[in-house]
């Protein structure tokens, strides 16, 4: 079980930058001079002086002292305010007339000084650094929000999803320790389309973070029509528009399949003796968002698993939320899974 390790060891090698906005936070505090005394990136911090001040008092630390830059968000900064207005007027013209909600320059100004989120993304967004971590006190839903209006989704890819990277107490019998499972945080009922998605952001999360050729499995209570019914059919449609994607990719992806189909090789023959994925398989896409809470919960609580994530993907460049029951750790190694994912957008 040393995934992580591994990550936050090739994070380190990328000498990257990373913003971190909600810098009123005594965890953000201690996570961003662990990453510079560790010699993993060079974070910067979000906040007003009194914020962080309180923050560095109750973290017994101080930015300063490690060298660290803050920014004052909430005075605003002309060129993210004008790409931001830019961005979002260009996006709302694309709309029908009666549904376009274009904004002026003080609007723009407005959101900028007082979401940091917001500030924070946009800093990604005209590269001014490599990704945002954030969601110690925001919630998932202002984390989401704050990534569809200013970094949005990658080329080709319309729906932004999560996974968790599994790293496992014991290999699987196909020999793999690290697994990725998605989506489990974000989308509640994919359509088949979504699921495409999801499985194409998940493979390619998965080989950012563990540099393994990713194997897909898309999972179902069916096996190749061992069973019928709308939610198998779903799932059918979804492999049926992805496979082409993949194969374009190079990349192996199978289902409909039950999980012991997708996980252990002597059943994978047996109940899919011509399929691409027999047992092996390394990545498993949920049909819905209740089977991927709940199989990852199981795989962490009775079988083991630590669970790193939830991981954002499918968004045009690297941005990842927080657990706000997060430690400071929690927050170094999230910072390094955004910087891995970083590389590839």
């Amino acid at each position: 079980m040393n995934a992580i390790k591994n990550i936050i060891e090739k994070a380190s090698a990328l000498n990257k930058t990373v913003v971190l906005p909600e810098g009123m936070d005594p965890r953000v505090i201690t996570a961003a001079c662990a990453c510079v005394a560790r010699k993993i990136c060079t974070p910067i911090v979000l906040g007003t002086p009194e914020e962080i001040a309180t923050a560095e008092s109750l973290a017994h630390m101080k930015l300063a002292d490690k060298g660290i830059q803050t920014i004052e968000y909430t005075q605003g900064d002309a060129e993210l305010e004008a790409a931001y207005l830019e961005a979002w007027n260009a996006k709302e013209s694309k709309k029908p007339a009666e549904k376009q909600k274009i904004i002026d320059l003080a609007t723009a100004q407005k959101t900028l000084r007082t979401k940091r989120i917001y500030f924070g993304g946009m800093m990604v967004k005209l590269g001014r650094v490599d990704g945002l971590v954030a969601g110690s006190i925001a919630s998932t839903g202002d984390m989401l929000r704050a990534a569809f209006h200013t970094l949005g989704t990658q080329k080709g890819v319309k729906t932004a999803s999560s996974c968790f990277i599994m790293d496992l107490k014991e290999p699987t019998p196909f020999g793999d320790s690290v697994l990725a499972f998605g989506d489990c945080a974000v989308i509640p009922n994919p359509t088949a389309e979504q699921l495409v998605d999801i499985g194409l952001a998940t493979a390619q999360t998965y080989r950012d973070l563990t540099g393994c050729e990713p194997r897909v499995a898309y999972l179902s209570f069916s096996t190749k029509g061992s069973a019928a019914g709308d939610l198998v059919e779903k799932v059918q449609k979804a492999v049926e528009l992805a496979r082409p994607k993949f194969a374009e990719l190079g990349i192996k992806m199978d289902g409909e399949m039950q999980f012991d189909a997708a996980i252990v090789p002597s059943v994978g023959e047996l109940k899919n003796p011509n399929g691409e994925i027999q047992g092996n398989a390394n990545v498993f896409i949920f049909p819905d968002l209740q089977a991927g809470n709940i199989g990852y919960k199981i795989a962490q609580r009775l079988g083991g698993a630590t669970a790193i994530g939830p991981n954002l993907q499918g968004l045009a460049k690297a941005m990842n939320d927080l657990s706000r029951g997060c430690s400071a750790e929690d927050i170094v190694g999230t910072i390094c899974v955004t910087l891995l994912q970083s590389t590839t957008k």
